[in-house]
């Protein structure tokens, strides 16, 4: 492992991405502490411990933005209008031929995509602004902001201005990461704001629950022993035999090797446990805007925690993990690939019957690896009801495979690279 890493710094194309990856992380969580415009100091204190005590919906909340919402930050919004842009768009190629043919015109297509994403991040970031004022200023937050010595209508155009163009710079530095550093940007910063949770939850968990020692050692032993299987998950595959037809090419003769065709139990990776949680707490965003409403709150509430939660997260991993799957994943273009190259599945006809063929081991593969996602997502939930363990709560089924995955996949990906400049990698 420390090896590996040296071996990345000895790179210097691998230290820049590397040193660029790790200053963006640290500017964003700068960001996280920086108030918006005309907050007083109590107010963040009150709204710290409002956020702290608050709904099932509005913890979580707060835990994917880092605590940004709870300190009434520039970064309050955080990566979820990226996210949720990110899942309309894709949802919409499905059902919108335009957008379909854009996806597979390359490239061009995919700028294309990217920049009708970004303009509905925009809008969606408008939208979670204003309901944030409402919640900031609403009897649950009850902070009065500081005069300006301007109209109050302008303060409050200057604050959701301000929380907007902080989701810009996080859809931004996301985007820095993914192009220029190492890993998924948008992974990243959900990682780093989990983690940066930890050590406020621990205390708690340590000072709040009754025998709080106990708990929190027997969860942290728990999640230990959680994460191997976790690893073993998204590290297992199902190796498909392709034999290559021999052929004469000038006076050699070529082919006549068999290989594998590796596709992964988890080939969504964390991104349905993302989506899954970003379907859920849109609710509680939309809530904010009629805090006084309060059957909205309380459907917000039920959809966030509670049973209908857990049998939502169950339906709803499944599906995105069938969902990303498919989009990422294309059985017709990969055996017609393989008929290209001259390669076929031993037993199985090219063309057709190998489209279907390889579509069925998906099928198969992707409901096992959809159903242990879910179980391990929705179980700690189950635990937190009858304990209300902070730890539990912050560091639960869902945060755990989000750190797992997004860790493995940023090391595979330092891993390629350090293979590509001959040096050991991580993984023997």
């Amino acid at each position: 492992m420390l090896k590996g890493i040296v071996n990345a710094f000895r790179v210097s194309e691998l230290r820049n991405k590397l040193l660029i990856t790790i200053g963006i992380l640290v500017l964003y969580r700068v960001g996280a502490y920086i108030p918006v415009p005309g907050i007083p100091f109590q107010g963040m204190l009150s709204a710290y411990a409002a956020a702290a005590s608050g709904s099932g919906a509005l913890a979580v909340l707060n835990l994917f933005s880092g605590g940004a919402l709870s300190r009434v930050s520039v970064f309050s919004l955080g990566i979820m209008p990226y996210i949720t842009a990110q899942i309309i768009i894709q949802m919409l190629q499905a059902v919108v031929p335009s957008l379909s043919a854009m996806a597979e015109e390359g490239e061009a297509g995919q700028r294309r995509l990217t920049q009708y994403t970004r303009y509905l991040t925009v809008a969606l970031a408008i939208l979670s602004g204003i309901g944030y004022l409402f919640l900031f200023t609403s009897p649950l937050y009850g902070i009065t902001f500081e005069g300006m010595g301007i109209p109050v209508w302008l303060e409050n155009t200057i604050v959701v201005a301000t929380m907007v163009v902080g989701a810009m710079i996080i859809m931004w530095l996301g985007e820095v990461i993914t192009q220029r550093g190492i890993g998924n940007g948008m992974s990243l910063i959900i990682f780093v704001n989990i983690m940066a949770g930890f050590p406020a939850a621990l205390i708690s968990s340590v000072r709040n629950s009754e025998n709080g020692w106990l708990m929190t050692i027997i969860t942290l032993a728990i999640i230990i022993v959680v994460i191997p299987f976790i690893v073993y998950i998204e590290r297992g595959q199902r190796r498909i035999t392709i034999q290559y037809a021999k052929c004469v090419v000038g006076r050699r003769m070529m082919g006549g090797q068999a290989t594998y065709l590796p596709i992964k139990v988890n080939t969504a990776g964390v991104v349905p446990i993302i989506f899954a949680s970003a379907i859920l707490y849109l609710p509680a965003q939309i809530a904010v805007f009629f805090p006084s409403v309060g059957w909205m709150t309380a459907f917000a509430n039920a959809v966030s925690s509670g049973w209908l939660n857990w049998v939502l997260s169950v339906a709803l991993i499944v599906f995105f993990a069938y969902f990303y799957t498919a989009m990422i994943f294309n059985p017709d273009e990969t055996a017609d690939m393989l008929r290209k190259q001259g390669g076929f599945i031993p037993g199985v006809r090219p063309g057709k019957p190998t489209a279907a063929y390889i579509k069925n081991v998906i099928d198969h593969i992707t409901l096992p690896g959809a159903l242990f996602m879910a179980v391990i997502a929705v179980v700690p939930s189950i635990i937190f009801a009858f304990t209300s363990n902070s730890l539990i709560q912050a560091f639960g089924g869902t945060s755990i495979l989000i750190m797992v995955g997004v860790g493995l996949d940023t090391m595979s990906a330092l891993e390629g690279q350090l293979k590509m400049h001959n040096y050991e990698g991580f993984f023997k």
